[in-house]
């Protein structure tokens, strides 16, 4: 087992944090929920905002009260004062809009997938080693305070050594070939925008598993992308992760982690949960005892990686200590394997 390291990030207390102008690429959906939960940070400034539809921009910044709104992706790297980018575009735009800002001098904050297969990770990273310039992978779950405490129990032996995760998630995405999520040209269906949250779960504790040892089967929609992906990894030492992602059915958002000494279940919705539950096994009886944890929190649950990334780059990291770019290029390693093994090609 490879558990993750100590978290040395203090996410509750917010005294010692500098002020940090953040910019975002793409207002959509999902940087709306990122915009809210900034607010619930002390030192945390929206301070620009590009889109490649100038009133969306302005939309955005009216409702968010932004300074500074641009028509065009590349014209934020203009932006005064700016000290990082959260970038929330469709997977295929990760790449291009990340290395310009890196290539700019701007630290970036990129949505999952980090891009859309291994050679472009590989260019967004070796862009950030070059110039010398912060990029993470928007992995949220990693810093939600229940998952925090669960990486903690695994680093302690709560449950001894862990053999078994299983991970599922998935909803019900009513068809529309110009979704995003249906629509192949912007990288859709559910192992990309979904099946990363099993698989992250699984590389965190197992580390990445080898191709060889990758079962996977999909179906697919008829816009050629994959609405049900079921993925077994194998490891050395009997180690299993039976995952799966899915667009078509709303799937129990459970995540549970088994070890020969009791079991972490992480409940719905798993990756975002305020709940934990430790079942271990008072032997010889085989007896069950159940111990749960809560830890609420307030907002969507972005704002603990929007403080990581300020302490970060507080103390001039170029990297995160929790989710380095080493372990974004081996979850699209990943990611591309199960796409082989489905048959999954994007133009």
């Amino acid at each position: 087992m490879n558990p993750a390291p100590h978290d040395p990030i203090t996410s509750n207390q917010f005294s010692n944090i500098q002020s940090t102008n953040w910019g975002i690429i793409a207002p959509g959906r999902i940087a709306r929920k990122f915009a809210d939960d900034l607010r619930l940070v002390p030192g945390a400034k929206l301070h620009a905002v590009a889109s490649t539809n100038l009133g969306r921009a302005e939309e955005f910044a009216k409702i968010y009260d932004v300074p500074h709104v641009f028509g065009k992706y590349e014209d934020i790297v203009k932006c005064p004062d700016l000290d990082v980018v959260y970038i929330a575009t469709p997977h295929t735009g990760h790449c291009a809009a990340t290395v310009m800002c890196l290539e700019n001098g701007l630290p970036v904050l990129c949505e999952k997938a980090f891009a859309m297969n291994l050679a472009e990770a590989k260019l967004m990273t070796s862009s950030a080693r070059k110039n010398g310039v912060f990029l993470m992978e928007a992995l949220w779950t990693r810093f939600i305070p229940a998952v925090r405490e669960v990486f903690n129990l695994l680093k302690n032996n709560e449950i001894g050594e862990v053999h078994t995760i299983r991970s599922s998630f998935g909803f019900h995405a009513p068809f529309d070939p110009e979704w995003r999520i249906f629509n192949k040209k912007l990288g859709g269906g559910s192992l990309l925008d979904v099946g990363v949250y099993p698989i992250l779960l699984s590389n965190f504790v197992f580390g990445k598993p080898k191709t060889r040892d990758i079962l996977a089967a999909a179906t697919f929609t008829e816009t050629g992308v994959d609405k049900d992906c079921a993925m077994i990894f194998k490891f050395d030492g009997g180690k299993l992760s039976i995952l799966n992602s899915t667009i078509s059915s709303n799937v129990p958002m459970i995540a549970q982690i088994f070890g020969k000494k009791g079991t972490i279940t992480l409940h719905p919705r798993w990756h975002h949960t305020q709940k934990i539950s430790i079942s271990e096994f008072d032997d010889p009886n085989r007896t069950e005892i159940v111990r749960d944890l809560e830890f609420p929190y307030e907002g969507w649950g972005y704002s603990f990686e929007q403080i990581h990334v300020m302490e970060c780059l507080q103390q001039n990291l170029k990297e995160s200590p929790l989710v380095p770019l080493k372990f974004s290029e081996d979850l699209m390693a990943t990611l591309d394997a199960v796409r082989g093994k489905i048959g999954l090609k994007y133009d």
